[in-house]
């Protein structure tokens, strides 16, 4: 995982509708995992707990595809360091947003009807909420990378 790039946005910027929910359901995991629907907030209820805040921090992360499941959980582990230095800043509302579903474990116990292993640390996808990424980052199709999203204040 190598950092693109990292940028503070106005959190009214963020474009949040359900359009992003309907493309989460041609995933596989649908349904299935903590970070997904329909285990997270609504995205009307997302809307409203976004525009709350006053700034968010996206993050652009480059991967290498052939290692994509360890990419993608560096990915998570290193958002999750990051909003607790927010929180150790005094912001006591940072949270981070995944990309996709999470994985933060080799197999989820929640995907076969348990309980996750990681209460604690399994956050939002970005999708999932109804974020449209495309507002607040350029995507460019051609790469290989994910998008992460802390909110901070």
């Amino acid at each position: 995982m190598k950092i693109v790039y990292e940028r503070v946005v106005k959190a009214q910027e963020i474009v949040v509708s359900p359009r992003p929910i309907w493309k989460c359901r041609t995933c596989q995991m649908f349904g299935k995992g903590p970070s997904c629907p329909p285990d997270v907030p609504s995205w009307e209820e997302a809307r409203k707990w976004i525009n709350s805040f006053e700034s968010a921090l996206v993050a652009k992360f480059g991967i290498e595809r052939d290692a994509f499941e360890e990419e993608k959980r560096s990915v998570l582990e290193y958002l999750l360091k990051k909003e607790k230095m927010f929180f150790s800043e005094g912001n006591p509302f940072a949270l981070s947003l995944f990309s996709g579903n999470c994985n933060l474990c080799d197999e989820c116990k929640v995907k076969n009807g348990g309980r996750c292993s990681y209460p604690t640390k399994v956050r939002p996808s970005v999708d999932a909420i109804g974020i449209e990424i495309g507002s607040i980052a350029k995507i460019d199709f051609n790469e290989d990378v994910l998008y992460g999203l802390i909110l901070i204040d």
